[in-house]
């Protein structure tokens, strides 16, 4: 089973895992000066598509988050969160959010856990994220791994 996890945003963290290998990243999905608010989200389309082709996804797991600090980053992880329902949809993928504080707190043992603290418990477990986005997808797929529902499908 091939397990993917996101913390989606304009700076969307991924962690991919594949057999018995973990990858992770982050993508830049700002647009460019002249080009249109929805280029965004055809290029997370697009992503999905790529890594889904090289690497058959299984099941995604999506950072939960029920309050942003701004009105547009809230438009911006909306419409992210319905593109990855849609791909999920329609290439039969289960999908599921889990809650940050969730994650926060098997992560770091706290649920309100701040960005730095999230980045070295993962470099605790032996990974070496390059910004906070990735640290918040390895998390979720430390914690994913650890639930007996998701361990059973590997």
């Amino acid at each position: 089973m091939n397990i993917l996890t996101i913390d989606l945003g304009t700076t969307t963290g991924w962690c991919l895992k594949a057999g018995g290998a973990m990858m992770s990243g982050s993508l830049d999905l700002r647009g460019e000066r002249h080009e249109g608010a929805g280029m965004r989200f055809v290029r997370f389309k697009a992503w999905l598509l790529e890594v889904h082709k090289a690497t058959p996804i299984s099941g995604v797991f999506y950072e939960d988050v029920q309050a942003h600090k701004g009105h547009y980053a809230g438009q911006v992880y909306a419409g992210l969160r319905a593109m990855l329902m849609v791909f999920c949809e329609q290439n039969g993928i289960p999908y599921a959010g889990v809650g940050v504080g969730k994650i926060k707190k098997f992560v770091t043992g706290k649920g309100n856990a701040g960005k730095g603290a999230m980045i070295s418990a993962v470099r605790k477990h032996g990974f070496s994220p390059i910004d906070d986005n990735e640290a918040d997808a390895i998390g979720l797929m430390l914690y994913q791994l650890d639930q007996p529902e998701t361990a059973a499908l590997i």
